[in-house]
């Protein structure tokens, strides 16, 4: 389990992050990221395989934590997004073996790009998630980019089907995964109080919405990232869990 401890940003935000490999998985391919100075979090989920999928998450953290970050909140989001491409073309790269054949070696991403505390930007690919409890009201923020949820959207099947289908664990989207990269984005105005949580899929297979709103309603960004991924753990962590917890100042 690696915790990184909670930090204060100015007046802007506290925040805290938990990673763990979960009861089955030999390696943890998730890696989270927190830079309150840079106004930036994030929480990447690998794939492609134990000698991969770490590989693709830790280059967008380690990456991103070298990259700067400075000027307006256009300015910053052109910085994040030439660095995010500059990866996709590594992993890119990286995937094609000597063989000649393609192994898919990508990243979903969920990050959080803050300015101060009145303005913010959500940037997503893949189905880690970022939810906001604002008021005791918990909003999922962004939208899965997935297999089943193409389904939901449809009609083709309902959001309880959707957890057994066969083809749920598929992602549409992801850093590494094609040519050009497609990140979805979604401007938001900051509150005094607002919770975010950047998780991975790996919290919301065991979790359903109204736990995490309880959790997220009560203790500190650490406590509520302890809770999180102890409940994950007791309910067998299948897979990495990952989780970032931002509070507004």
């Amino acid at each position: 389990m690696t915790l990184q401890d909670k930090k204060q940003t100015g007046t802007i935000a506290i925040s805290a992050g938990l990673t763990d490999r979960g009861h089955v998985r030999q390696v943890n391919e998730d890696a989270f990221l927190e830079v309150p100075e840079k106004g930036l979090w994030l929480v990447a989920d690998g794939m492609g395989g134990h000698d991969a999928g770490d590989v693709a998450s830790s280059m967008i953290v380690e990456t991103l934590r070298g990259t700067p970050v400075n000027g307006s909140l256009s300015d910053r989001l052109d910085q994040i997004e030439d660095a995010l491409d500059q990866i996709n073309n590594r992993l890119l790269e990286r995937s094609q073996s000597d063989d000649g054949k393609k192994h898919i070696i990508g990243s979903t991403l969920a990050m959080l790009v803050i300015e101060n505390n009145r303005m913010g930007v959500l940037l997503w690919a893949g189905d880690s998630r970022i939810y906001r409890l604002r008021n005791g009201n918990l909003v999922q923020m962004s939208s899965d980019h997935s297999q089943v949820e193409t389904y939901i959207r449809q009609g083709l099947i309902t959001r309880e089907e959707a957890k057994k289908h066969p083809e749920r664990h598929i992602i549409t989207r992801a850093v590494g995964s094609q040519e050009e990269l497609y990140m979805e984005a979604d401007l938001c105005e900051l509150s005094s109080g607002d919770r975010y949580l950047l998780c991975s899929d790996g919290l919301t297979r065991h979790l359903d919405d109204p736990e995490i709103a309880d959790y997220l309603k009560q203790g500190s960004p650490e406590e509520i990232c302890k809770k999180l991924v102890d409940l994950t753990l007791d309910r067998g962590a299948r897979d990495n869990v990952t989780v970032v917890v931002v509070e507004i100042i």
